[in-house]
């Protein structure tokens, strides 16, 4: 498993950040059965450059709490068994899921907003990211109803409750 992290602002969030993208990580892979050891990346910035990454890449000037950038489109969501060659690594072999990039900012708000810990919020946007790089959405109702039954539970499993 490779999972590359990087602590890309002065923002401290005085949580043990790592670790918790480990776990987390791993516990989405886990949740769906992911086969395969994967690779992905988490980048922490402030909402100055995150709202610049989704100005860029999205259109919309506006600093958002995660941004999630899958390097494979499923057919279906978490479908393993589908995958051509394009979804790997051709070095390490691994699964190619994509970036992540939270915004410390909006987590430590959004805590303070939701009545929960930094630690919660900050593992509740990394589910929600791993979903998406796995294929999830929220676009339509009934896929909103699935991600977060899905969140729910991954963070549940983890003791990460509201």
């Amino acid at each position: 498993m490779t999972i590359d992290i990087s602590y890309e602002t002065d923002i401290e969030l005085d949580i043990p950040y790592e670790d918790i993208i480990r776990q987390m990580v791993v516990a989405a892979l886990d949740y769906e059965n992911c086969p395969y050891e994967a690779e992905v990346s988490v980048t922490v910035v402030d909402d100055k450059e995150i709202q610049e990454i989704n100005k860029t890449y999205r259109n919309i000037d506006k600093a958002t709490d995660v941004l999630s950038f899958p390097m494979y489109q499923y057919e279906k969501a978490a479908d393993f068994d589908n995958l051509d060659d394009s979804a790997f690594n051709p070095e390490s072999g691994e699964l190619l899921l994509g970036d992540i990039v939270i915004s410390a900012e909006k987590v430590t708000a959004q805590a303070k907003e939701y009545g929960h810990s930094k630690e919660r919020e900050f593992a509740f946007l990394l589910v929600h990211s791993m979903l998406h790089l796995l294929g999830y959405d929220h676009i339509e109702e009934e896929e909103r109803l699935v991600m977060e039954s899905k969140q729910k539970e991954i963070l549940e499993l983890n003791d990460y409750k509201r």
